[in-house]
Formats: C-alpha cells, sequence, structure tokens
C-alpha cells in the first residue's frame, strides 16, 4: 500500500489545498512559486512585479580583478608609490593580511574620462570605454571572507560556507524557463571549473532541474556538448527508446510522489533528447554574420560571449561566463604583465556583447555585471623577487559594474578612501546586490521563499536591501 506524505494529502483535497497554502508560502511571491501537483516545475511564469530585466549576463572574472588598475582611479596611490603603508592603517588589517602586505603600489596604468558622462576608465580597456554610458561602476562592495572559495560562494549563492541554491536557480525557481529546448540556466566556463567547483551553480536543497548546466566552450562546435548527437542511432529510433524509458520512469515516480530527484532526472532525458537540435543551433557561431565573428573575434572569450548572446536571444534566463578557471585574476605576482594579458582577452569581447546586445534591442531588458568574487590590495604583495610584485586579496572595497536591465548608465556608487583601503560611502553587500538583481527581475527578495526543512529560505538569508540610487 501506498504511503502518501502529509504533503501529498493535503494536496489532494481542496480544504488541504489552502491549508498547505497557508503552511508553505504565506506571502504573494512564495504563493506564486508554489508548483501545482500536474504543472511542471519550470513552467513559465510571470514575475510579481514589472520587471526591468528578462535575464542576465553575468561576465564573471575569476580569481579577483585589480579595481584601483581598472575601474577606480586611485592619484593618491601613485603620489605615494614606493612608500610603506602608515602603521595606523596595517592596525586595521588581519594579521595575515598585516603580514603580507608591503609598500603602497600606485597603479601604472593611465585614467581618462570616458562618454559624455565623463566615467573614468582605465586604458586597459580601450573598447569597454567606448560604452562608458552605459555602465554603472559599483566601487564600494564588501565581502566577508577573503578568499576565494567563501568569496566565489557568497557571491554565486549568498552564502560564503553552506550549500545554499544559486542566483541563477532561484530565478528559474521563480519564473521557470523560457526555452523548452535549452536549459534556463547555463554556466559557459573555459578550461576547467573555478575554485568551489559546481557548488558555484548547485541548485542545493532545491530540486535538481533549477541547477546551472556547465559547458567547457574551450572547445569548439559540436565538441562544447560531448554525445550530443548521435550518428549511428536514428532519430525515429532514438525517440522510441526515451518514451519507453521515460514511461518506465513516469510509472515508477508515480509509487514514489514528491522524489524530486527522480523527476529531475526524467525532466533532463526529456531537454537533452530536445537540445540534439537546439543546442547544436546555439553553438554554432557559423551562422553569424562576418562582421560580428570580427568584433567578438576568434578567441576562447570572444566565443564565450558570443555563445552567451546567443543563449540569451534564445531564451536562456542566466548565462554566467567564466574568464577562465584556476582563478587567472588572481594576481599576487606579475600583475602588471598578467593583468595586460587578461584585459587584452577580455576587452574586445565584452564591448562586442554591449555593442551586440545594443544594436538588437536586447540591452534595455538584460542586466550584464561584471566583476569578481573579491579586489585586490593597494600594496604589493611581498614576494621573494620584487621583480614580478603583485597584489594581495581584498574585501574591504571593491569594484563591479552593471549595464542595461535597467540600471543607470554613465554613473558610479559609493566610494573606497583615497588608499582604496577601506570603503567611505555607500557600502554594498552581496546580498544588497542580489537584492537588488532579484528586483530588476520583478521580485520582492524578502518574498522570494523556498520552504525547507521547515524554514523559509530566501537568496539574501535575513539581509540585503535594493540600492534604489543605480536604479533608472
Amino acid at each position: 500500500m501506498n504511503q502518501f506524505s502529509r504533503k501529498s494529502f493535503l494536496q489532494s483535497t481542496s480544504l488541504g489545498s489552502l491549508a498547505l497554502a497557508s503552511l508553505v508560502g504565506r506571502s504573494t511571491a512564495s504563493q506564486a512559486a508554489e508548483r501545482a501537483v500536474d504543472e511542471s516545475p519550470l513552467a513559465q511564469r510571470q514575475p510579481p512585479f514589472p520587471a526591468k530585466a528578462k535575464r542576465i549576463i553575468h561576465l564573471f572574472m575569476n580569481g579577483g580583478p585589480s579595481q584601483m588598475d581598472t575601474f577606480d582611479p586611485k592619484p593618491e596611490l601613485s603620489r605615494l608609490d614606493g612608500q610603506e603603508l602608515p602603521e595606523s592603517i596595517k592596525k586595521t588589517l588581519q594579521p595575515v593580511q598585516r603580514k603580507r602586505a608591503g609598500h603602497i603600489f600606485g597603479s601604472p596604468f593611465q585614467f581618462a574620462r570616458q562618454g559624455q558622462s565623463g566615467l573614468n576608465v582605465s586604458e586597459l580597456f580601450p573598447n569597454v570605454a567606448k560604452h562608458a554610458d552605459e555602465l554603472c561602476v559599483v566601487r564600494s562592495m564588501q565581502g566577508e571572507i577573503a578568499n576565494h572559495t567563501p568569496g566565489l560562494l557568497l557571491t554565486n549563492c549568498g552564502h560564503s560556507t553552506l550549500a545554499r541554491p544559486s542566483l541563477g536557480s532561484w530565478l528559474l525557481y521563480g519564473l521557470g524557463n523560457e526555452s523548452d529546448e535549452l536549459p534556463g540556466f547555463v554556466v559557459l566556463c573555459p578550461r576547467g571549473l573555478p575554485t568551489a567547483q559546481s557548488r558555484n551553480w548547485t541548485s542545493a536543497f532545491m530540486p535538481g532541474v533549477y541547477q546551472g548546466t556547465h559547458i567547457d566552450t574551450e572547445a569548439r562546435g559540436g565538441q562544447l556538448v560531448p554525445n550530443l548527437t548521435r550518428s549511428d542511432v536514428r532519430v525515429g529510433t532514438q525517440r522510441a527508446q526515451v518514451q519507453l524509458t521515460q514511461f518506465l520512469n513516469q510509472r515508477h515516480a508515480t509509487l514514489r510522489p514528491g522524489d524530486q530527484r527522480l523527476e529531475s532526472r526524467i525532466h533532463s532525458m526529456e531537454l537533452a533528447f530536445r537540445m540534439q537540435s537546439a543546442g547544436t543551433d546555439a553553438f554554432d557561431l557559423a551562422s553569424e554574420p562576418q562582421h560580428v565573428l570580427d568584433d567578438y573575434g576568434d578567441t576562447i572569450q570572444g566565443r564565450n560571449l558570443l555563445i552567451a548572446r546567443r543563449l540569451a536571444e534564445r531564451g536562456v534566463r542566466y548565462i554566467q561566463c567564466y574568464h577562465g578557471a584556476g582563478q587567472p585574476w588572481d594576481n599576487h605576482g606579475s600583475i602588471v604583465k598578467n593583468i595586460k594579458r587578461l584585459t587584452s582577452e577580455s576587452d574586445r569581447p565584452i564591448a562586442a556583447l554591449l555593442k551586440d546586445l545594443k544594436q538588437r534591442g536586447m540591452l534595455k531588458d538584460t542586466l550584464v555585471i561584471w566583476g569578481g568574487e573579491m579586489g585586490r590590495t593597494p600594496t604589493v604583495q611581498k614576494v621573494k623577487n620584487p621583480a614580478t610584485v603583485g597584489r594581495d586579496h581584498h574585501i574591504d572595497g571593491y569594484t563591479i559594474w552593471m549595464a542595461g536591465g535597467g540600471v543607470r548608465g554613465g554613473t558610479t556608487y559609493g566610494a573606497t578612501d583615497e588608499l582604496g583601503m577601506k570603503v567611505v560611502e555607500n557600502p554594498v553587500s552581496l546580498h544588497d546586490l542580489h537584492a537588488t538583481i532579484l528586483h530588476q527581475m520583478g521580485f520582492d527578495h524578502k518574498e522570494l521563499t523556498y520552504r525547507y526543512s521547515s524554514r523559509d529560505f530566501r537568496l539574501t538569508d535575513v539581509h540585503g536591501r535594493i540600492i534604489d540610487d543605480i536604479l533608472a
């Protein structure tokens, strides 16, 4: 005899449905996100409030880019270059940072005002600088732990240590999937995985259908998704095989109602079958005009961001583009040489993406986010070879920028002190950033909750505020 859970029993009666709604989703957004028994967990839904953005492209500079060399100029650092950090400032540092902090290191790169807004941008980003009037630069980001794994998890999942659903998972949970043939949450990460690996795009305690789909974009064409197509099996035969397998899975599922792992497996098999045509098309760049290919460039990052645009226009909700694995922006040593290479790799494709989205009328409802999990120190990190100096981890004031999706272009928000050591104006936490992102996607971050282990969880936990001043 089948044993029905209390939830299943409540769902089977109209009175029980009302009781269930009051128990697991008292808020408007929570009730909207609750799934009917016969509804697909990825059925497309409208957000509770008018949304300024329909999709997000997150450009993740893995390892932590140096803010004072890119988008937060510090003339005082250049004036004091080579001098010792004042003892009064050293005392405020964490012990490990105090031990490793060397002399003040002014940026060797020049800044110039760009666009009608006069936004200051480093010479390292000459192409992105042409889009200065689209950028909203936040110079007062603050982290929690000055290390990569907790920084990545906090940025992606809202918690630096515990397993929590990622931002992309929350968006799929709240909005469903716009495409029937592609995943709604895709992670484009060439050359392996970042620190914390797949936990960066996990659905955690949510159903597995909300987890991100990782694709290594170092390969080309059909090799991007292994085994996507089968030349030795005809489509009709494969469809019959899938139908038989799904029939057995569905029969198995009816005996085990509420088994989210099984439901996710059933959905994944069907999606994989449909992706054979849609996925091949989305990743096939040969159909792009030559001038578009030239804009992005025939490089790993160029292909990465062009694929991101193609996924965005095909209904993918959240696309995260990593600039490599292995923390390439983690420049503890040889930062001048390395950051020149990194910005050379990313400047042209990012500018091409912004131009492409704008020309297609997509930038207005696509939120583009640039940044890493932390920033870098305004001092050199003590190393054995002075010729290969770099900057250490820094979480007390770093920079990200956003464009499109209803944010105010050509503006800056927040500020660090004259040495870039700490935030002195309008501090922004990752919870604040997440709250603002959800707001642009049509959600109140306090209301979008998921019931798990007798508690209503949310992306921002018990924190977060919307940064109204950066919104158009």
